[in-house]
């Protein structure tokens, strides 16, 4: 079991912690609904530093990520973002993703803990060209500071006009002290806020200055629970639930990051799977009774005819309802359609609504 360099600082502070991807992790503070509504009301600290760190750079570095890319990389400029997916050769999805341009000729992927070596490995196959790779997951910490009081909370600790950064940019800057900290406008959470990337020994003394900055804005430390709810309510997928190596990306709703403006791993079938369509999409749906839809349920239509499984489910802190994703034939996708969840041996009745499901 790996340990970030902030689990003795979990442990202090009494976190419950939980072996997640081969790394012990947060998993809770004080309570997944505490944790939740401190997101999307004030500002919570997640320590995400299990996440994966690869920097591709060269003269060849974006011939590289445009092969091994969904996303058209060449759109981005020095201090952009853009969410994409590894195509694997089969019609499914290796990874999700974010690619960041770092510098003129350096991109830097940052990928789920849990496929850190088969996305290193996958890449690797790919990189014909010579591009110089580096993985730094060992090496980089990553913080993810969310919620509306993000900006005002943590603008004391940067020169950075933090209002400044839109969605999907970042800047290179000082933060807490430290020279050279990535601060992105990202997040898993739908609240707003950044991402900070750091080296391992940095990360305590950012940690430490961040909780002080942010005394006066009712900040606090949010484990991966509440990530997952918060997540959830976004309808944004989690890789080995929502997606995975046998989910077509237009079966999850990835067709928007899938871009055949240039040539890259199995683009010919992905543009079949664009053209003729797919068997089964990925739908959000809302209970109509008080019950929580759990992964791995079973959902069926009116007449007890299996349609396919809840890949993501749970009672949204939020809204107070059950709320769940999971994958039906096209017929049941369309907005307003009627599926049931078989919750033990009872038949619950839901509807199929329009993302995200938490809307501010």
């Amino acid at each position: 079991m790996k340990n970030t360099a902030l689990t003795t600082v979990h442990e202090a502070l009494g976190a419950k912690m939980v072996p997640f991807a081969g790394f012990n992790m947060p998993v809770q503070y004080e309570g997944v609904n505490i944790e939740h509504q401190t997101v999307r009301e004030d500002v919570g600290v997640f320590d995400v530093s299990h996440m994966g760190e690869f920097l591709i750079e060269g003269p060849h570095a974006l011939e590289l990520v445009q092969k091994v890319s969904s996303n058209d990389a060449s759109k981005l400029t020095v201090g952009r973002a853009q969410y994409a997916y590894l195509p694997n050769e089969t019609g499914g999805i290796v990874d999700d993703m974010i690619v960041y341009r770092v510098k003129e000729d350096t991109y830097l992927l940052v990928v789920n803990a849990s496929n850190i070596d088969k996305d290193w490995a996958h890449i690797s196959k790919y990189n014909t060209m010579d591009a110089t790779m580096r993985n730094l997951s060992d090496d980089y910490s990553l913080l993810a500071i969310q919620g509306p009081k993000a900006v005002e909370a943590m603008q004391s600790l940067t020169s950075v006009d933090l209002s400044a950064i839109k969605f999907y940019h970042f800047e290179i800057a000082d933060f807490a002290g430290i020279d050279n900290v990535i601060i992105s406008a990202t997040g898993y959470t739908g609240s707003g806020g950044f991402e900070i990337y750091c080296k391992n020994s940095e990360v305590k003394q950012i940690w430490n200055k961040v909780f002080e900055a942010g005394a006066s804005f009712n900040i606090k430390p949010i484990g991966l629970a509440a990530r997952d709810t918060l997540r959830l309510e976004m309808g944004y997928c989690l890789y080995g639930n929502d997606i995975d190596d046998t989910t077509s990306p237009y079966e999850a709703g990835l067709g928007w990051v899938t871009k055949f403006t240039k040539e890259f791993v199995n683009h010919e079938q992905l543009r079949d799977h664009k053209e003729k369509g797919v068997n089964r999409k990925l739908v959000a749906f809302e209970m109509d009774e008080r019950a929580i839809p759990r992964g791995g349920y079973e959902i069926k239509d009116s007449n007890q005819q299996d349609l396919g499984m809840v890949t993501s489910g749970t009672m949204s802190p939020s809204m107070g309802k059950g709320i769940g994703m999971g994958y039906v034939p096209p017929i049941f996708a369309s907005v307003g359609s009627k599926i049931h969840i078989q919750i033990r041996k009872k038949l619950v009745p839901a509807t199929v609504i329009k993302l995200p499901f938490y809307k501010k």
